[in-house]
């Protein structure tokens, strides 16, 4: 094909869509429920269609009219599966992965691309994971999950995020994931300049202290106050840095600043933390907070031009094809799901290569809180069977609509 079109949900102010517009992707239509983060969508590129509203309300864009797409792509909500909230997973209204999977059957793209925060990774969500990879299979691709590491791109930043890539079949042997980079520029490195942009004589010797990467960049919800660079652990590691947490500034400090000061961000710098640069150019809209928000809740565009670089090769069939290897993340979950039966412990533990009774419990409770788990009593003899998937999948009947039209105007 000579153009290689992308539908990108979820599209936050644009970090993922100039980063897969960098590695050759053409944007077919960018969807996004913040009308600020639409504003600068559509300021930087204005020829792109953009469609603002609930990305689930079909009265907002049609799945099947795009059936064929290149690439589909997109970074759901990010809170079900923080490790800072409390990890409802299925049960969160805000929860969208399991529905943009299932879209997946709608849109029929060549590729998948999903991005999401550290806490998808963990053994909380093994369940949900597996029930992701093994729909996808069900639907035709080879999926697979990584963790990357963003300061392994060139940001200068702790900034992990849980990655699906999915393909068919035919593209698939040739997806490699990006191999890391080199170091990535200190925080001094990166913001000198800026710092120093107004006659702040303490810009160098500030520079050579804040002599590490960040820590990864918080942009909050509309739930809370104003702009700052996150929790308490966070402000720490900032202050060993040289940088005021407190808030976000303005303007970089003036030459009258005393050389010791410990100066805040401004919006600039914190899109510089974030990946954006000359490379990357980009203009964020509306207000301060607004701003530091849109830029705070983006994925690098670094990290997704190479994650997309590498689909691109992939739909391209360039380089050595790999042989595809299986990835398991629950066998609990696979012993379920492969019988409609009740399985008693001992037969569930044997499936699923368990030895110990106490962890099998552990991962039925797990389990439970993203699907229904029926458990039968006859006399002294107990069984399992794995029920529905608890999260909104497109459910007309589901909790979900409710939830989200209460909350809609907090969700971010």
């Amino acid at each position: 094909m000579s153009t290689f079109e992308v539908v990108e949900i979820c599209a936050g102010a644009g970090g993922q869509a100039l980063g897969l517009e960098k590695a050759g992707f053409e944007h077919a239509l960018a969807v996004e429920l913040d009308g600020n983060a639409c504003k600068t969508l559509e300021a930087n590129r204005p020829n792109w269609k953009v469609a603002q509203g609930d990305v689930a309300d079909e009265d907002v864009w049609r799945p099947a009219d795009h059936r064929g797409v290149s690439l589909l792509a997109g970074g759901v909500p990010c809170p079900p599966f923080s490790i800072a909230g409390k990890q409802l997973g299925a049960n969160d209204e805000r929860d969208l992965f399991a529905w943009a999977v299932e879209q997946v059957a709608v849109v029929q793209p060549r590729a998948v691309l999903l991005e999401n925060v550290r806490g998808l990774s963990m053994p909380r969500f093994a369940g949900y994971r597996q029930h992701v990879l093994d729909r996808l299979t069900q639907l035709g691709y080879v999926a697979d999950w990584r963790l990357l590491q963003a300061s392994d791109y060139g940001v200068p930043q702790l900034r992990p995020r849980f990655i699906l890539v999915a393909l068919r079949p035919e593209y698939a042997p040739y997806f490699h994931w990006p191999e890391p980079q080199d170091h990535p520029p200190t925080v001094g490195e990166t913001l000198v300049g800026l710092m120093g942009a107004n006659g702040w004589s303490g810009a160098a010797a500030w520079a050579k202290k804040a002599n590490k990467i960040a820590p990864t960049i918080v942009g909050g919800s509309k739930k809370h106050g104003g702009a700052d660079l996150g929790p308490t652990r966070a402000k720490r590691a900032w202050a060993e840095i040289g940088v005021d947490a407190l808030g976000v500034a303005d303007a970089a400090p003036t030459g009258d600043t005393p050389s010791d000061f410990r100066p805040k961000l401004t919006c600039e710098m914190v899109a510089r933390i974030q990946g954006w640069s000359d490379e990357y150019a980009w203009q964020f809209t509306g207000r301060k907070t607004t701003r530091y928000r849109q830029i705070g809740n983006a994925f690098p565009p670094p990290v997704a031009h190479a994650v997309g670089a590498a689909v691109m090769s992939a739909l391209k069939r360039r380089g050595t094809p790999r042989e595809i290897e299986s990835s398991e993340h629950d066998p609990v979950y696979k012993a379920l799901r492969s019988t409609s039966e009740y399985l008693s412990p001992e037969r569930l533990m044997k499936n699923a290569g368990l030895q110990d009774a106490a962890e099998l419990e552990r991962r039925i409770s797990l389990l439970s809180r993203d699907f229904e788990v029926e458990i039968r009593t006859v006399g002294t003899k107990t069984g399992y069977r794995l029920g529905k998937f608890k999260a909104f999948v497109g459910q007309e009947d589901h909790e979900r609509h409710d939830l989200f039209l209460k909350y809609r105007a907090r969700i971010s």
